[in-house]
């Protein structure tokens, strides 16, 4: 990715506060302005109060003193509300941006990113980002601010010993640009390692049951061990570079004030120059020290933070699904009604297997208001076909239509607002049942609930619940069976009145009763919906008007389960092993 893109990027979260900007600004010039001046004030009070050996002059000077040290806490404050303000908005901002992007990915873009490492640069980067915008910036901004005055001043009271700390200034910017090109390229190499760290940590803990259960303790720990380690090594070789760059700063800085005193003494010996002014160059000169010591420390973290925010921002630039100008040209669908799909010419393939091909040239269709049963063993492309119907990926040759219209052409809320989806894997939310329930339909009233989880056989075990419908969930349904589960997700997808059902294995997990009651709500919902199921229970098959076989990716055969029995040996075959009652 270019730099210019990334920095016009970055330039678009600090474009909203400009005015705020410019208030911490004035605030941070302010108090580089009120620091600056002291020196003046040294050089008064020895040159003319103490020289002159006059009270009033003396009391004069400190109050000078005093009206500099109340500016420099009134813009201090001012400049740490604002400045700390700014970078707390600025991260939120940028998380909101990061994740509203992400949202509208393809899915295949997780199938490559770990949804972990993701995580980790929404939380762990933005807070570093934070930390630097909302602090270390305001802090290297003041000193740079110091740095320049501090040198103007420096030829302003004294021009020779002003020629000396010039000569000394590259001596001290090499180490400051070399060091911390080092440590922005550490940086970012840090910030992925941590961000392996919490990778790992999240899958061992989704995955405690099975970590245990493999009594897997001990290989975990050794792995997480090693992860961690390799991430403490490169911090330690990114704090070993900045250490160095504060060293060098520190010493070369010390140094040339060191010679600047000596010369400085010998003037004042000979009479070239007043005590006064000498002390004032002191003090200018340990300013731009310290100025350049801080900023060379705080440029170790600008160029981490920098690391950080070039992780976030690639994440900007991944492809969406559609852009909102795409939304915006497309059409939607007017009506929810039952109208046939079809898929004509299919075939795809995902891009993490190149030249392989998950789906080969498959055409069937669904009728409005009837019930087809996909079969056929692991792997034949049957979830496949669920992606593709909702448009998680593109065909990469055929078309698929509702009612005669692509839905390529559709906007995407509009197609996916037309399936009511439920996978094999429930996807159940942290919070309470209530809130997975109406996940599709937010403004659900309680009739609309009730009714959803009566046809899904789920009211009478949320009523034994003591909490009901508020009963908060962990992480992933945490604290259900695998058949209530199962049960509430298909109410979550009852409840938003799709024209179309799709059913992955959706009874796998249930029981004998439970699946009948299932299959009774279906029949009755197959009179005002269309049903594709992926199944492999007999009662679902015998159920459906119309079975899909697919195997290797292709459509080996169709029709009814008689007919399929008669005529089809893939079939029969399939059906001895699988569909056992």
């Amino acid at each position: 990715m270019k730099e210019g893109s990334r920095s016009a990027t970055a330039l678009r979260f600090l474009k909203p506060y400009t005015g705020k900007i410019a208030i911490a600004t004035v605030a941070l010039t302010l108090t580089a302005s009120a620091m600056l001046s002291l020196g003046q004030g040294i050089r008064i009070i020895i040159d003319s109060g103490f020289a002159s050996g006059e009270q009033d002059l003396l009391t004069n000077s400190l109050l000078f003193f005093g009206i500099v040290a109340f500016v420099l806490t009134v813009g201090t404050y001012i400049r740490f509300y604002f400045v700390s303000m700014i970078g707390e908005e600025i991260t939120a901002d940028l998380r909101r941006a990061v994740f509203d992007h992400l949202v509208w990915v393809r899915p295949n873009f997780f199938d490559v990113n770990s949804a972990s490492e993701i995580q980790s640069r929404i939380t762990t980067d933005t807070t570093l980002i934070q930390t630097v915008v909302g602090s270390s910036l305001s802090v290297a901004v003041r000193n740079i601010l110091m740095l320049v005055g501090g040198v103007i001043l420096l030829f302003i009271t004294n021009f020779k010993l002003s020629v000396i700390v010039l000569a000394c200034v590259p001596l001290v910017v090499f180490p400051v640009v070399f060091f911390g090109r080092k440590v922005r390229t550490l940086s970012y190499e840090s910030q992925n390692k941590i961000a392996d760290v919490g990778v790992h940590v999240g899958e061992s803990f989704r995955n405690l049951k099975i970590l245990q259960s493999f009594n897997h303790e001990k290989l975990d720990m050794q792995r997480f061990a090693e992860i961690v380690g390799i991430s403490v090594a490169v911090s330690i070789k990114r704090i070993k570079y900045r250490a160095a760059l504060t060293a060098a700063v520190m010493v070369l800085a010390f140094g040339a004030i060191a010679a600047l005193i000596y010369i400085g003494g010998v003037d004042v010996l000979s009479g070239k120059i007043s005590p006064g002014d000498l002390a004032a160059f002191i003090f200018y000169a340990f300013l731009v020290a310290g100025a350049l010591g801080a900023v060379s420390e705080v440029w170790g973290e600008l160029q981490r933070a920098l690391g950080a925010a070039e992780r976030l921002i690639d994440l900007l630039f991944v492809p969406q699904v559609e852009s909102k100008a795409v939304v915006a040209s497309r059409t939607s669908v007017n009506d929810a009604d039952p109208q046939t799909l079809k898929l004509t010419n299919v075939t795809f393939g995902y891009e993490t297997r190149p030249g392989e091909k998950a789906l080969r040239d498959i055409s069937f269709a669904v009728p409005a208001k009837s019930m087809v049963a996909i079969v056929g063993p692991s792997g034949a492309g049957k979830s496949t076909v669920f992606d593709l119907i909702q448009r998680f990926y593109e065909p990469d040759c055929g078309k698929i239509f509702w009612g005669g219209r692509d839905l390529s052409e559709l906007c995407l809320s509009s197609v996916r607002s037309l399936f009511g989806y439920v996978p094999q894997d429930p996807g159940l939310f942290s919070g309470s049942i209530r809130d997975n329930v109406i996940y599709g339909h937010p403004l659900a009233t309680i009739e609309e609930i009730k009714l959803a989880l009566r046809n899904a056989h789920c009211d009478q075990f949320i009523a034994e619940l003591p909490a009901g419908l508020e009963t908060i969930l962990g992480e992933g349904g945490a604290g259900l069976s695998g058949g209530q589960k199962q049960r509430l997700a298909i109410a979550r997808a009852m409840i938003k009145s799709p024209a179309c059902l799709l059913l992955d294995e959706a009874t796998s997990s249930l029981d004998a009763d439970s699946e009948d009651y299932i299959g009774e709500s279906l029949k009755k919902y197959k009179s005002h919906i269309s049903l594709l199921v992926i199944a492999h229970r007999l009662s679902t098959v015998r159920s459906a008007d119309h079975i899909v076989v697919l195997d290797k990716g292709e459509c080996v055969a169709s029709g009814t389960h008689d007919e399929l029995l008669e005529g089809s040996e893939i079939y029969r075959r399939f059906a001895k092993v699988q569909f056992i009652e």
